[in-house]
């Protein structure tokens, strides 16, 4: 359950490191809690630095500290229940970087997801990921 100024780890490689839940962008359900799956808005709180001669290159850092941004939650401390009756956690909150057109800013995963990600419509982040948690 992720909710307003909730901190996320940022599993891909688009340059952020932490970032800070500011909007859950979904239905008016769950009373404002975001899950596995939903789509959040957030600020980015800590960046890997970026050297001059890094910016040049076309493999640049995307984001710095203090852009909005939006993120996929892909992993929650909160349990979560699936249909056969099982909990699935996790130890920390991640999330995805994504862009305006809501595709993935970095261009690769490193960490575990949760399966629940492909029934909600983010196949292409499972697809990437190294490990699903099923």
């Amino acid at each position: 359950m992720i909710g307003l100024k909730s901190t996320l780890n940022v599993i891909d490689n688009s340059g952020a490191l932490l970032i800070e839940c500011v909007n859950i962008l979904k239905q008016k359900v769950n009373n404002g809690w975001g899950s596995v799956g939903d789509e959040i808005v957030c600020v980015v709180k800590r960046a890997r630095p970026v050297s001059a001669a890094s910016q040049a290159s076309t493999t640049a850092v995307k984001v710095r500290r203090g852009d909005v941004r939006r993120a996929v939650i892909v992993r929650t401390k909160k349990s979560v229940r699936r249909p056969d009756g099982r909990f699935v956690r996790f130890d920390d909150n991640a999330a995805v970087l994504l862009n305006n057109k809501r595709e993935m800013l970095g261009t690769r995963i490193g960490g575990v997801v949760s399966a629940d990600l492909r029934m909600k419509g983010w196949g292409k982040i499972v697809s990437l990921a190294p490990k699903v948690f099923v």
